[in-house]
């Protein structure tokens, strides 16, 4: 079944949005071939005129199933995006195309963005994340466990969320637990559960992280972070696909998928004896792994116009990201990753004025530094 069906009749864009989406693995269904169980519908403005209105239009995305309709108005002097029919229809007015490649240009990326979200696509342009995208998809046909490696805030929980919802287990619970930030001492029973009076103020029975995670994914974010205590544990439950909740005597099957999470180089970590070499085994049945921002710059245009649609307040209209402004963007190494090019995105939204993020509202390292404007003071 595919996910989107862009008519390309009377738009000039079509082509471009439909490579965009492309390189998210978004599911197009071509033109020629009538549509039947897509999820979003998409033409343009000219089209929706030809067939006489917007009654002919949603006739037909409600013939093929859609959920949503998407209506594009080509040539508009700045990019606008307007709701109608609850937000199941969506107008999109889209500038004519700047001059630079579909994955450089905003306004594009605004539109492929707008679409992708709607059936829960990774955000992807560089061709390693793409094939990365791949490789999970193929991954998430079997229920083997995973472990995603990478640094910090380069995207390893939105990969394992990408393999759950791909997977047979996507209408079942996926539930992440950063390892990292729940002390020793409430971890276990967190993980494993509890009897009523295990331990003092455990006042009712609790049936943990992992029973709650039953016929889903199970997410160990930061998993190297776990005491060793605990490991041995966890590696009993990936042994025997059963949990013994704390003060209970009774084994409990559990069926869940695992995937963990380590910003560290495992094997040192082994070396070190900060991690168990059984339950890595155990853990890294198939690896995959995220690369830093600055290796795929492709993804940095298209992860900031996400990230800037995400972060618009609602009562403000949409800005657009100048090409000088993707310009600055490329050109820094971003340590931090998509968290700090987050971070980033949201102080121009701060800054920006006249609905165009600039150079100048790209503030990285450093304290935003704004014009002074003389101070007239009314005679006293």
């Amino acid at each position: 079944m595919a996910d989107i069906q862009i008519i390309e009749t009377e738009f000039a864009a079509a082509a471009a949005v439909a490579g965009l989406l492309a390189r998210r693995r978004v599911r197009l269904q071509p033109t020629s071939a009538a549509a039947a169980g897509v999820a979003v519908f998409v033409c343009s403005a000219r089209h929706e005129a030809a067939l006489g209105g917007t009654p002919a239009v949603t006739s037909a995305a409600r013939a093929a199933g859609a959920r949503s309709v998407v209506i594009v108005e080509e040539g508009a002097t700045t990019l606008a995006i307007a709701a109608e029919m609850g937000g199941r229809l969506l107008r999109v007015a889209l500038p004519p195309a700047a001059g630079q490649p579909a994955h450089r240009d905003a306004a594009l990326l605004t539109l492929a963005d707008l679409l992708a979200s709607q059936v829960s696509a990774m955000v992807a342009a560089d061709a390693a994340t793409g094939a990365l995208i791949d490789l999970a998809a193929r991954v998430a046909r079997t229920d083997v466990t995973v472990f995603v490696n990478g640094p910090t805030g380069s995207g390893k929980e939105v990969l394992a969320r990408k393999v759950h919802e791909a997977s047979r287990r996507a209408g079942a619970p996926f539930i992440a637990i950063n390892c990292a930030a729940i002390p020793e001492n409430m971890l276990e029973a967190m993980l494993f559960g509890h009897e009523k009076g295990a331990f003092t103020g455990a006042s009712g029975a609790n049936k943990g992280i992992i029973r709650a995670a039953e016929g889903g994914t199970l997410l160990l974010d930061e998993v190297s972070e776990m005491p060793m205590g605990l490991q041995s544990k966890l590696l009993r439950v990936l042994q025997e696909r059963r949990v013994t909740p704390l003060g209970s005597q009774t084994e409990v099957p559990v069926d869940v998928r695992i995937i963990a999470t380590s910003n560290r180089h495992m094997p040192d970590e082994v070396r070190a004896r900060r991690f168990r070499e059984d339950l890595w085994y155990r853990l890294n049945v198939f690896p995959l792994a995220t690369k830093p921002l600055c290796e795929r710059e492709d993804d940095i245009p298209a992860l900031a116009v996400a990230l800037l649609r995400r972060h618009c307040p609602a009562d403000i209209a949409l800005p657009t990201i100048t090409p000088e402004a993707f310009d600055t963007l490329l050109a820094h190494d971003w340590p931090g990753n998509v968290r700090e090019l987050e971070n980033v995105i949201q102080r121009a939204l701060v800054l920006h004025e006249g609905g165009r993020i600039t150079p100048a509202d790209i503030v990285i390292d450093a304290v935003p530094v704004l014009p002074v404007r003389p101070l007239h003071l009314a005679a006293v």
